[in-house]
């Protein structure tokens, strides 16, 4: 199989894959992704330590269906979770640890047969690419000039995607129907809405292969705006076309909206706009908002967008309480975990931002010690004098403001 992804293989279809689909070792590489990732356990109730108990045996009977054509997925749990920075829910469907076992199974085989023609644009869930490499993509042709910028939002795709029209994608590449079969059964499996109903649209989101399966449907997508010269950075739903005049940016919009209405998509109306950076508009994109500064003409700034902003305070909230009843210095070493890891995502914002976040949680920490000390606890006012920045600084708290002067300073010499 690698010789033949490098050579190609006759009419670009292939013809024989469940063979590698079923075979143990790409079995047992398959759980080990699902164990990694670890997540709930679906309708069956079986955790993953507990399939990975009998794990031999399972991976074993599991590669006996799959060449047998017996293997049927079970259908999906769903469950709700909080969207970062927002009071609205996202949905999730768990597939069993069985299927999602099976998924990553059909995606290590399927991903490499598509990857080697998916645009250079398309940076989500793509092996050795990710967010960072797509922000630098954007930085790069902001800086060189392309300063209208179509900011674009696909209402509902995970929800909406087709299923006749992802799985003729999946044909052309791939001829061999039990795989096909198998990449249908987790489609119809992962859209169940009440008992045995299901709607023909949708890649649920929480399914292993859906990813991969997002790729496929937009590239054409991709293909389109490269051969039309437009410069667009695509991470999974999400992306933006940066161009050098509103006209550009105007066409390049009409080009996607017939785009999005032939393949059954729709652009949210609200949410996809063109913006004038010139002019001091600005655009979210990957979890950072993109403005050019008003006081330095020319100057490109970056900074974490709202709901990332709002998203680390509820998440320092969480490990902050007034009445929490752990040390100080134990507190600190969890809410460093946080502070670590949204410095290492955010860490090429402008300085304020990490003066502010630095701030907030200061002022948390102080509302603890202060009502330990029998006052208003609400870190405010007398509390900064008495638990200076260096008091907690001594105490081991990471300080974004202080390791970003570090970085800049290294930098620099």
């Amino acid at each position: 199989m690698l010789q033949a992804l490098e050579e190609g293989v006759k009419g670009g279809t292939w013809h024989v894959l469940m063979d590698k689909v079923c075979a143990p070792q790409n079995l047992a590489a398959g759980f080990a992704k699902v164990a990694k990732n670890r997540g709930s356990a679906g309708v069956d109730r079986i955790t993953i330590g507990q399939y990975r108990s009998g794990l031999a045996d399972n991976l074993a009977y599991l590669s006996k269906q799959l060449r047998e054509g017996l293997y049927r997925c079970d259908a999906l749990r769903r469950v709700e979770i909080p969207k970062p920075g927002s009071s609205e829910k996202r949905t999730l469907s768990i597939p069993t640890v069985r299927d999602r076992t099976v998924q990553a199974a059909v995606t290590q085989v399927l991903e490499p047969i598509f990857e080697r023609d998916f645009a250079e644009h398309s940076y989500g869930f793509r092996p050795g690419r990710g967010c960072k490499d797509a922000l630098r993509q954007v930085e790069k042709w902001l800086r060189s000039g392309d300063l209208w910028v179509v900011d674009a939002d696909i209402r509902r795709y995970f929800d909406t995607v087709p299923h006749d029209r992802l799985i003729g994608l999946v044909r052309k590449k791939v001829s061999d129907g039990s795989v096909v079969g198998l990449v249908e059964q987790f489609l119809k499996a992962g859209v169940l809405e009440g008992l045995g109903q299901w709607t023909p649209r949708g890649t649920p989101q929480g399914a292993v292969i859906s990813p991969l399966l997002s790729n496929i449907y937009l590239d054409p997508l991709d293909h389109l705006m490269a051969r039309e010269g437009h410069r667009m950075v695509r991470y999974a739903d999400d992306f933006v076309i940066l161009c050098r005049t509103r006209e550009e940016a105007e066409q390049a919009l009409a080009r996607v909206e017939a785009w999005m209405t032939e393949a059954g998509l729709t652009l949210h109306p609200d949410k996809t706009r063109i913006v004038d950076m010139a002019n001091g508009d600005g655009f979210d994109f990957l979890g950072y908002h993109f403005e050019r500064s008003r006081k330095i003409p020319g100057k490109l700034n970056k900074w974490p967008r709202e709901k990332s902003r709002e998203a680390f305070k509820d998440a320092v909230r969480a490990k902050t309480s007034r009445t929490s009843g752990n040390a100080l210095a134990r507190i600190i070493v969890s809410l460093n975990k946080t502070l670590i890891g949204w410095f290492a995502y955010f860490k090429h914002s402008h300085p304020r931002a990490f003066t502010e976040a630095d701030g907030f949680c200061r002022r948390r920490l102080r509302a603890i010690l202060s009502r330990r000390a029998g006052t208003c606890g609400r870190g405010h006012g007398l509390d900064h004098q008495r638990w200076t920045n260096a008091h907690f600084e001594t105490a081991g708290l990471f300080s974004m403001t202080l390791e970003h002067r570090a970085i800049v300073a290294a930098l620099k010499g």
